[in-house]
């Protein structure tokens, strides 16, 4: 309602849900997502699942 449009709703709610899972599996959520947005631009393709909340292991200094 408040996000300008349906398209910019639906990225917050993807970023939102991030958010709480990273919470729910035990991560400082700003630390996941900086460290996430540093590895995603060389992050394989077929290793993105490895980003996930789930699965996530931080790099050492995060």
């Amino acid at each position: 309602m408040f996000a300008g449009s349906l398209r910019a709703g639906q990225r917050a709610a993807a970023l939102m849900s991030l958010i709480r899972s990273a919470k729910l599996n035990g991560h400082d959520p700003y630390a996941y997502l900086k460290d996430v947005f540093t590895r995603l631009p060389t992050q394989p393709a077929s290793r993105i699942d490895e980003l996930l909340p789930h699965c996530w292991q931080p790099t050492v200094g995060v």
